[in-house]
């Protein structure tokens, strides 16, 4: 039995050695590309969408109605305040005003005679010569006259202003439409739309942020104003910049949002009234904001990691939390510390306690720089 039972035991030992040979065999290390764990000034910063609005926008209408004689500009042309865009038929409104004002001359001259005899009356009363009741009647035919006066003296007033009404003026600084209506046309009082005028220089940028950002937003713009950046899509390398004015004063239960609106000067006259545009609101700066390449972050089941090379070159998995993400770079809230390498290539072969090999060289090592 012995010498069987050596063999056996021979035979077993020669097996396990051989498996441990081929167990044991080392994996050859996983190259990988890296980059530092940066301290960066960071700007806090939302971006969003926005819809480019006139400053103010009049639509013109006629308060009276009568024949369009003449257009005083051009379509698109810019206008100044008081500029003179339309005129219409006065003839009507002169007549009107002539007519008024003839009667308000006569009614005059009944007044006036009729104050001389109510003054008569008076000193023959007072002489006893004529009777209280010739001096009353007097008295009040008089005063009945002044009344008149006064009414046709409104009714004058109102004659100029209908006149006023044949030519209507630009009541701001801004640029006109295309035309709604040619001359020889009959406008109709209060409906009739003539024009739309658009003031652009100012203009306002009209858009949302979620609801969560309200109280950072609310608290710095407390402590000055705040930048607002605007990208056109011809030139977004040339933002236009422009300042925070305005938060509403509710929040948009449908959409969980809040209403914002920026002025831009304008000068160069790069956003036009109905345009979308990019947004860039600048909140603050964190100056020592923990900062990685983008890449390096993964998202898994348990939330979001990187990996982290340690001293003896084997990758660690390590759970981050992300503060925000700005272009290429990602600020970390939790988890990494400056300096600490991390895996922003490669990393698809890595799995746990990998040993990596770092082939980082001037050609293609991406800097951490922001």
């Amino acid at each position: 039995m012995l010498p069987g039972l050596l063999c056996l035991a021979l035979l077993s030992s020669a097996g396990c050695s051989r498996e441990k040979g081929k167990s044991g065999k080392a994996k050859p290390a996983v190259p990988v590309l890296t980059a530092e764990v940066a301290v960066r000034p960071m700007p806090v910063e939302i971006r969003t969408f926005g819809t480019v609005e006139p400053a103010i926008s009049v639509t013109l209408k006629s308060q009276i109605t009568g024949l369009l004689t003449k257009i005083n500009f051009k379509e698109g042309q810019d206008v100044k305040k008081g500029d003179i865009l339309f005129t219409i038929d006065s003839l009507p409104f002169e007549n009107d005003l002539k007519q008024a004002e003839s009667t308000l001359s006569r009614d005059r001259l009944q007044c006036e005679n009729a104050q001389k005899e109510a003054q008569r009356q008076d000193e023959l009363l007072k002489k006893g010569l004529t009777s209280q009741d010739m001096y009353d009647q007097a008295k009040t035919t008089a005063d009945a006259f002044a009344a008149t006066v006064k009414a046709e003296e409104a009714v004058v007033e109102n004659a100029k202003v209908q006149l006023g009404y044949c030519t209507i003026i630009s009541p701001i600084n801004g640029r006109t439409g295309k035309y709604l209506i040619d001359e020889g046309n009959l406008v109709k009082a209060n409906e009739t739309v003539l024009n739309t005028v658009n003031q652009i220089k100012p203009i306002e940028v009209s858009f949302t942020v979620p609801e969560q950002n309200l109280g950072e937003i609310s608290r710095q713009m407390s402590r000055g104003s705040l930048e607002v950046k605007a990208f056109l899509p011809d030139e977004p390398e040339k933002p236009e910049s422009g300042t925070l004015t305005f938060i509403d004063n509710a929040v948009d239960r449908s959409t969980g949002t809040i209403s914002l609106k920026a002025v831009f000067s304008n000068d160069n006259m790069r956003l036009w009234p109905g345009q979308y545009v990019k947004l860039l609101l600048v909140l603050s700066v964190q100056s020592d904001a923990i900062v990685v390449p983008s890449e390096a972050v993964q998202t898994g089941q348990k939330g979001t990691y990187v990996f982290v090379i340690r001293p003896d070159m084997s990758a660690e998995n390590r759970p981050v939390k992300v503060a925000r993400q700005l272009d290429n770079f990602t600020v970390i809230a939790e988890g990494l510390k400056a300096g600490e390498p991390v895996v922003i290539e490669g990393y698809q072969r890595i799995g746990l306690d990998t040993r990596v090999e770092i082939r980082n060289d001037s050609a293609t090592a991406p800097s951490s720089k922001p």
